[in-house]
């Protein structure tokens, strides 16, 4: 999948102008671009679309117009998109309470190094995460995790052929595992070419 480039963006009065249909069009795409495993983490599975409409969103919060500023905020972000062998994903648990969720994120201190992919009977491939942050402190883990998943040729190819895409954790204080829908499959299918 082609990284962002400055020439892809919209200006930000462009943006002002699109911004409602361009969102509703990202909010449709997202929609079957959502994990769920267990009652508490959600995957959010990123790619070009996704990103540029967080570029974009970033750019029009911050007032930023100046070409130098646009290409760090490219540089921030277009390492989220996939490279067409793997899948990325925002990793995010999720617990509303402040008190609650401090509590879980220290149950599930290094979660995010227990979370996999698994493509038909294949063997598990675990996430790599937060390759350019330090998530998980002092006991505990952080609430969002930044994910990829490098599938391999086996798996890539069989996930082109309709094989069954798994995400789970292999961890005792969080199992759960979740398999994909064909419609969610099929969503992050195409950020494999």
């Amino acid at each position: 999948m082609r990284r962002l480039g400055v020439q892809d963006l919209y200006s930000l009065e462009q943006y002002h102008g699109l911004r409602t249909d361009f969102r509703k069009r990202v909010l449709a795409h997202k929609q079957h671009r959502q994990v769920a495993i267990g009652p508490i983490v959600t995957l959010y599975f990123e790619d070009r679309l996704t990103i540029q409409y967080q570029v974009q969103e970033m750019l029009r919060i911050e007032r930023i117009f100046e070409r130098e500023a646009i290409e760090e905020e490219l540089a921030a972000y277009n390492p989220l998109i996939p490279d067409g062998a793997n899948l990325k994903a925002t990793f995010m648990i999720e617990v509303p309470d402040p008190d609650e969720r401090r509590i879980e994120l220290e149950r599930l201190a290094d979660i995010e190094l227990r979370l996999y992919a698994r493509v038909d009977a294949l063997d598990p491939v675990f996430a790599i995460a937060d390759e350019d942050l330090e998530r998980t402190s002092e006991g505990k883990t952080s609430a969002v995790h930044f994910v990829r998943f490098e599938l391999g040729t086996p798996g890539c190819e069989r996930l082109k052929n309709g094989a069954a895409l798994v995400f789970g954790f292999d961890a005792p204080e969080y199992e759960h595992v979740t398999t994909l829908t064909d419609t969610q499959r099929n969503a992050l299918v195409a950020d494999l070419d």
